[in-house]
């Protein structure tokens, strides 16, 4: 059964977003959302980890928990998502501190 998916990227390659825009929208830079299966969306999510490079990607989906969704991260980001019991909540990391932040 088909369902709705969201997959945000941020800095990822240019062919990644003409072959997410193949099964999906880009209804604004790096946001694309379409209806697949959950066969397509594994896929599409397996070719989005696999290249997603010093970039960042994020999935979401319907899923049978409390929250009615899931989420799958991929690359480097500041936002985390984290279990607590049974919620998925978002930890927010440091941004690291350059040596032009110290000396001001």
């Amino acid at each position: 059964m088909a369902s709705m998916v969201v997959i945000a990227t941020t800095a990822v390659p240019d062919h990644l977003r003409g072959a997410l825009s193949r099964w999906t929208l880009e209804v604004t830079p790096g946001i694309f959302v379409g209806t697949v299966s959950a066969r397509v969306r594994d896929q599409l999510w397996e070719a989005t980890s696999a290249v997603v490079g010093d970039g960042a990607a994020l999935l979401v989906h319907p899923a049978a928990n409390e929250q009615g969704f899931t989420l799958r991260t991929a690359g480097t980001r500041r936002r985390h998502p984290t279990d607590y019991d049974g919620l998925t909540l978002i930890r927010m990391t440091a941004q690291p501190r350059t040596p032009e932040v110290l000396n001001h």
